[in-house]
């Protein structure tokens, strides 16, 4: 029982855990970036390629 609740207050697995969320957060919002900048981009490109032909 006294393991338990010394693994119950240990702190230690928590910030293995913060940091975890913390990057899938980030990693979804700079794939999100790329893809809506990614889709302008085709767009201006093909829009410079059509005016200069």
């Amino acid at each position: 029982m006294e393991y338990l609740r010394k693994l119950w207050r240990d702190e230690e697995g928590q910030d293995i855990a913060e940091y975890a969320v913390m990057l899938a957060v980030i990693l979804v919002i700079v794939v999100g970036t790329i893809r809506l900048i990614g889709s302008n981009a085709n767009n201006v490109f093909s829009n410079v390629a059509s005016s200069i032909q």
